[in-house]
């Protein structure tokens, strides 16, 4: 259990921060970037839910924002410097599972006969949107697994969990019906 009896700590005054290793590393470090970017997805999430009415999808972000917070945990201790099975890692069941709502969410719609433009109702906007600092979070953790061993799965559950966000935003289409349709070289004339 996580128990803070104090918010600033300064620890981080000099630019560095402990990962759960107890390693100080660089606020700027391709780790600290990554979980900093999965943060940021987070947040984006609890505003996407925020505009959701309670239900089943409600439920299902908040689901996805614990999933997020464990990732996190993921990445704040080095493989390297972990026990194993004494830290908390994404696994296989987690990205499975997003692939499964993808499917069933996937069903709902008609095939793509173009590539979309970020839009339509705003749910769908926030949940690009999402989409796009999903990916993000993606590039900073290959960035990272350039440098360091990271939990593949890790890397795995972001990638799907972006496709899932592109289906999502097209289901708060009215179904895709209203996904606006890129049209190539429409204004370049």
């Amino acid at each position: 259990m996580v128990y803070l009896s104090r918010i600033y700590t300064r620890v981080g005054d000099q630019g560095k921060t402990a990962l759960g290793s107890g390693d100080m590393v660089p606020k700027n470090h391709p780790r600290v970037t990554a979980m900093g970017s999965v943060d940021e997805l987070n947040s984006l999430l609890g505003v996407l839910a925020s505009q959701l009415p309670p239900g089943p999808d409600h439920e299902f972000l908040r689901e996805v924002q614990n999933n997020l917070f464990d990732l996190g945990a993921d990445l704040c201790l080095p493989i390297d410097t972990a026990k194993a099975g004494e830290s908390l890692r994404i696994g296989k069941a987690l990205w499975e599972k997003l692939e499964k709502k993808i499917d069933q969410w996937n069903e709902k719609l008609q095939p793509l006969t173009s590539f979309i433009l970020p839009g339509g109702s705003q749910v769908s906007c926030w949940t690009h949107l999402a989409r796009a600092v999903c990916r993000r979070a993606e590039r900073d953790l290959v960035t990272l697994a350039s440098q360091e061993a990271i939990n593949p799965d890790s890397l795995i559950f972001l990638n799907r969990l972006s496709d899932l966000f592109f289906v999502m935003a097209r289901i708060y289409n009215n179904q895709g019906r209203n996904d606006i349709l890129w049209v190539p070289g429409k204004t370049s004339s």
